[in-house]
């Protein structure tokens, strides 16, 4: 989602709705000076949901909705990423203000949600390139401290207690990709049938049921413009009641994936530390120790790689499946679903591992 922070260009074809329609739902709902003024430009990133920059007179907004189109099961929940972010307003975890939800489609087509522009800077290369060492490894501490401080969340205190099913994440996890995967296969991944067999034959039990964000990582987060701290996590499509560990793993892609991938895992150790990188293992244990949790056995580690890899290497292939379809958000949804088959040969050699 964060995608969408890096410019703007017209509303695209397939994708545009009737403005005068928005800017009197706008004015009643949002706000006034809309009347005066309501521009609407489409954020350029963006593979899931269509997004928008709406200025009115005042202020700028961030408008996401549903794509158009026929869409997979459960997908595309804009109505669950409002509540969460509205939900989580206060806490430790940082959120965009949250102002209003529209489930008519009489609007502009579908559900749609508004909230804040936030100011900041989008980081997207996990090697941090453009920052020096020490701000390098301030900027990979303080997003170890966001998504603990989100595994650490009270969800009975902040209205999420139904947000999700207790117990089983990983098994329903499996299952829901598995089935979203054949729902949009296009061609026979032999690696994804290995997984898809491998995986319940081996799930551990749930570490524990907690507030889980599903896609939390570096391009995901808003960080302040003068300090290497994040003001906004965004992207809560994904988010559910589940094992954080789950969760924590799936972030913790970036030290595992190679090129052509955006990831770490052509620099050694050594060359982490150099950089001021923190290696896998330096992040894992800083994660625990704010969450006091006890070490991990390494092929509980290996199995929630391989199901996490898995679980993107099925995302991926649903983003060629709406590609395909002619209703994908992002000009480069064809290129990204393509990985769908590396992704998955990644996650059979980590399952692989664990024997």
């Amino acid at each position: 989602m964060s995608e969408f922070f890096t410019g703007t260009t017209a509303v695209r074809e397939g994708h545009r709705f009737d403005e005068d329609r928005l800017r009197e739902w706008f004015a009643d709902q949002v706000d006034r000076s809309a009347r005066q003024r309501l521009a609407v430009s489409q954020f350029k990133g963006g593979q899931s949901n269509p997004t928008f920059l709406v200025e009115s007179a005042e202020r700028r907004y961030v408008l996401r909705r549903k794509p158009a189109g026929p869409l997979l099961p459960s997908a595309h929940a804009v109505e669950r990423e409002y509540r969460v972010m509205r939900a989580l307003a206060g806490t430790g975890v940082p959120v965009p203000r949250m102002h209003a939800l529209c489930e008519d489609p009489a609007v502009i087509g579908s559900a749609f949600y508004v909230m804040d522009f936030v100011e900041g800077r989008i980081l997207w290369d996990p090697k941090l390139p453009e920052l020096p060492a020490a701000e390098r490894a301030a900027v990979c501490d303080d997003m170890n401290r966001v998504i603990a401080a989100l595994h650490e969340v009270d969800v009975q205190a902040a209205g999420l207690g139904d947000y999700g099913r207790s117990g089983h994440y990983v098994a329903r996890q499996i299952d829901r990709w598995s089935r979203q995967y054949r729902a949009s296969e296009t061609e026979r991944i032999e690696a994804m049938e290995q997984l898809m067999a491998w995986l319940p034959a081996h799930q551990p039990a749930d570490s524990a049921t907690r507030l889980v964000h599903g896609d939390f990582r570096l391009d995901n987060l808003v960080f302040d413009r003068a300090a290497p701290r994040v003001i906004a996590v965004l992207d809560w499509e994904l988010s559910t009641l589940g094992d954080p560990l789950a969760d924590f793993a799936y972030h913790c892609m970036a030290w595992q994936l190679p090129p052509p991938f955006r990831g770490l895992g052509d620099l050694g150790d050594a060359q982490l530390r150099t950089q001021g990188l923190p290696t896998e293992a330096d992040y894992l244990q800083r994660y625990r120790e704010r969450r006091c949790l006890p070490a991990l056995d390494p092929a509980l580690w290996h199995f929630y790689a391989a199901f996490n890899l898995f679980r993107a290497a099925a995302i991926a292939q649903g983003i060629l499946g709406r590609a395909l379809a002619g209703n994908a958000s992002n000009a480069h949804a064809l290129e990204a679903g393509r990985q769908a088959r590396q992704l998955a040969q990644l996650g059979w050699d980590r399952a692989q591992a664990v024997r």
